[in-house]
């Protein structure tokens, strides 16, 4: 039997385990869904105990299938989460996600404020709607009494982990992405403590990403079906987890993840700031900063199109195929067609959860395969977007390391390429973020292994088509200008509320 270490990944929509030997090799993958809810428009919510079952399904399923258990398990999770909980760690209400958008007017004045920028520079954390600290200022004005009789403030990771272990830790990783962390100082902030208000106390220890337990109490390993003894890393979150999954960790390389949403970042030994276009800077350990930025429309955008331009109800893998064999006979640049993916309001680097989405130069000519091309356009238009601000801040971008779901399909990262003009590189098309996670654990438990797995090669490179490229740069053009000249009337029509 060969040792292995399992990287849980606790995402937005499902939980999903992956299991490496210490020499690279992938035994297997398992996955469990479970629901978001929408109890009123900007709402996003879930219900922890849901995701903790998957989480534990997950582990006996990935078990089972390998026929023993795990040497290490090690953590990946969304960010921006919070979950109040009482003092034995049950919610008092619903986790609120990280695409809630109820503090938006909250994050907008902060934003606009001095102190907004001191406390951007302090965490690192993008002032927006997704930030803890927003939603913690949310639910102290709108719900005082559930704030004040709440014991802790934690997110999914720290309610996984305090089901595990009883202990409310988080780590360096999770807490930079709250908007309450010092990154420098690597302690909880007081002043933008004060501003959610609550102290310290009300969050979890901060622990480097390295950290790890092995002190199940019987109840639990059996419930999970692993010896007690089995070790705990606590792991990062999941787009540090990714950059280091698929290998991004020298200059003028990126990676760039779609999934649900989206993100471009690059490791960088220092906060990389941008105010304006709000890079965020999260830890991957005490001294290293992933840099970036996320967009909120990734593949959401795209399976919103497939629904209602193939009017398909449950989508499934032909529907994609579907997708990439239709768009296909559509020449570069949709004849013009240019969609804006903002149906879900956007993050980077526009940061407005007012916007909208947009189908501009509609022409006569213009196919359902032109729809479907330029969304796909669409989508890769608003990462280059950030990956160009992120490049302005930093330095030049000449690799894209590349991951999700999308590396499977040929058109669609043959687009990618093209529109950035970059090099793209697939180096890990199992997912990154818990493969990340997996060598967080062989950093502190095998780190031989770890050096010999990030060292190997066999890599899938796309290069852009320079033609396309240049006629992508001339809409990129249009694209930008696009939204600066729709914001206004955006606005206006989500005061309308129709």
């Amino acid at each position: 039997m060969q040792a292995y270490i399992l990287g849980i990944d606790i995402g937005t929509g499902s939980t999903k385990a992956v299991a490496f030997t210490l020499t690279g090799e992938a035994l297997g993958v398992v996955q469990n869904h479970y629901p978001i809810n929408n109890p009123e428009p900007g709402y996003s919510e879930q219900d922890p105990n849901l995701i903790w079952n998957a989480f534990v399904k997950c582990l006996q399923d990935i078990t089972a299938k390998i026929g023993y258990a795990p040497e290490a398990i090690s953590l990946s999770s969304a960010m921006h989460s919070i979950i109040p909980v009482d003092e034995t760690g049950i919610p008092l209400s619903p986790m609120i996600t990280w695409a809630d958008a109820r503090s938006e007017n909250i994050a907008q004045d902060l934003r606009e404020s001095a102190q907004g920028e001191e406390i951007y520079h302090i965490t690192g954390t993008p002032i927006h709607a997704m930030s803890p600290l927003c939603k913690l200022i949310w639910l102290r004005t709108n719900k005082p009494e559930l704030f004040v009789q709440t014991h802790k403030f934690i997110s999914i990771k720290e309610f996984i982990w305090f089901k595990l272990f009883n202990s409310f830790q988080v780590d360096y990783s999770i807490a930079s992405a709250t908007g309450l962390f010092d990154v420098l100082k690597l302690k909880w902030s007081t002043a933008a403590c004060a501003l959610a208000g609550i102290s310290a106390d009300k969050l979890s220890k901060p622990e480097n990403t390295t950290y790890y337990r092995n002190d199940l109490d019987a109840a639990t390993a059996t419930l999970l079906g692993i010896p007690q003894k089995t070790n705990f890393i606590i792991g990062a979150s999941d787009g540090c987890c990714a950059n280091l999954g698929s290998h991004t960790t020298g200059p003028g390389i990126a990676a760039l993840t779609i999934g649900t949403s989206g993100a471009v970042r690059i490791t960088s030994p220092k906060p990389v700031y941008n105010f304006e276009g709000m890079t965020f800077n999260y830890l991957l350990n005490e001294h290293t900063f992933v840099s970036g930025g996320a967009v909120n429309n990734g593949g959401i955008a795209i399976n919103w199109v497939l629904k209602n331009f193939l009017q398909k109800e449950k989508l499934t893998e032909a529907d994609y195929d579907e997708l990439f064999n239709t768009i296909e006979t559509v020449p570069a640049g949709s004849d013009g067609l240019i969609f804006l993916p903002y149906l879900y309001g956007e993050r980077a680097p526009i940061w407005d959860t007012k916007s909208s989405g947009t189908f501009f130069n509609i022409k006569s000519a213009h196919t359902r395969s032109h729809f479907l091309r330029a969304a796909l356009e669409g989508v890769c238009f608003a990462l280059y977007d950030v990956l160009k601000t992120v490049e302005d801040a930093s330095v030049n971008i000449t690799q894209v390391n590349i991951s999700g779901g999308f590396v499977s399909s040929d058109t669609w990262t043959q687009i990618l390429a093209d529109i950035t003009g970059k090099k793209l590189i697939v180096l890990q098309p199992e997912d990154a973020s818990a493969v990340g996670a997996i060598y967080l654990a062989m950093q502190v438990l095998h780190p031989k292994s770890y050096e010999q797995l990030t060292h190997t090669s066999g890599e899938t490179i796309i290069e852009p088509n320079k033609q396309n490229h240049k006629r992508y740069s001339k809409l990129f053009g249009v694209y930008k200008k696009l939204y600066r000249n729709l914001k206004e009337t955006m606005h206006l029509m989500h005061s309308l509320d129709i």
